[in-house]
């Protein structure tokens, strides 16, 4: 076979490849539309109108539609947002919509104001059902890749996400099925993805065995990263190269969100919390320049599926499209 039909015939077996898995995302996009339609039965419903959900960052896209879907079945939500003009906005959107929604300002990045959000929360709710950790940025929009704001995404999408649930952890309201963490993530984090994963196959190896990922083993990780983008090392030290810092500070929650698993799950009877993480996928909105291939409907149905989950084997995991994924 010559060169160029050795070219030709590679060509045609990636467009056919890429034309199966489009095939195969638009399949299950069409099965979680349908799911979506199918009303929850009286034996899965454990919560009612006093079941409180808060939701970070759900003034604008996908958390926006994880606070919408959660009120449509009869919870009420906590829309938070940095912004308090756009925050009290869309809660009156759900209000108008006849839905059981209220608004307060949080910013994760701000100790005080998770402080006085868990504060106002235990004096006027008594505490918290679900918690879904939804904010997060992205200076990075289409193929360009910068680590200008690195040390503001880390803060933001894994400090402020930590200390989030740190926070709300006394707030998580005893019950026999247990209260629920969703952390919002990416696959953009995973540790071995083939196109984006941390060279540096010993630091990889520590942040996937149980026994040695840590908090500490998380944090020394993104304090390396950010000393390297400091000096200017970043890119010859095997971090991703794909939405680099983005990337990083995903693949800290999605670590967290395992060594939560572990340390929540030692909880006795009546006092269990379950926490776990899910990518929504490539979703169409301000944060991807609208040029997703994800509705914010379908981005934010396994969030709300797993808040909702009566399962309660499910700990510590990853979730996408309501479908268990490697870390």
């Amino acid at each position: 076979m010559s060169a160029s039909s050795k070219f030709r015939n590679n060509t045609e077996k990636r467009t056919n490849k890429k034309e199966r898995a489009k095939e195969r995302r638009e399949n299950r996009h069409q099965e979680i539309s349908r799911l979506r339609t199918i009303p929850y039965s009286d034996h899965e419903r454990w919560w009612s109108a006093e079941t409180i959900a808060a939701v970070t960052g759900a003034n604008p896209g996908i958390g926006f539609e994880i606070a919408r879907q959660l009120a449509s079945h009869g919870l009420t939500v906590i829309l938070t947002s940095r912004d308090a003009t756009l925050g009290e906005e869309a809660t009156k959107a759900l209000q108008e919509q006849g839905l059981k929604a209220v608004f307060h300002q949080l910013d994760v990045s701000d100790h005080e104001s998770i402080d006085t959000f868990c504060a106002c929360v235990k004096e006027k709710y008594g505490g918290l059902d679900i918690l879904i950790n939804n904010a997060g940025i992205s200076h990075i929009i289409g193929s360009e890749n910068s680590v200008e704001f690195a040390e503001k995404v880390i803060n933001i999408n894994y400090i402020g996400t930590k200390n989030m649930i740190k926070s709300a952890l006394p707030l998580m309201k005893p019950s026999s099925e247990g209260a629920r963490i969703v952390n919002v993530r990416s696959r953009l984090g995973r540790l071995n993805g083939r196109r984006n994963r941390i060279a540096d196959v010993g630091l990889r190896q520590k942040l996937e065995d149980p026994e040695l990922l840590s908090e500490d083993v998380i944090d020394a990780t993104m304090n390396k990263f950010l000393e390297e983008v400091k000096d200017g090392s970043w890119i010859s030290g095997g971090w991703p190269q794909n939405n680099t810092d983005y990337s990083l500070s995903k693949l800290a929650v999605n670590c967290y969100t395992r060594v939560m698993g572990r340390v929540l799950a030692g909880r006795g009877d009546g006092e269990k919390i379950y926490i776990n993480c899910c990518c929504p996928g490539w979703v169409k909105t301000a944060m991807t320049g609208w040029a997703g291939l994800t509705s914010p409907e379908v981005g934010a149905d396994t969030a709300v599926w797993l808040a909702l989950l009566r399962d309660q084997s499910v700990n510590g995991k990853f979730f996408a499209e309501r479908r268990e994924i490697n870390f």
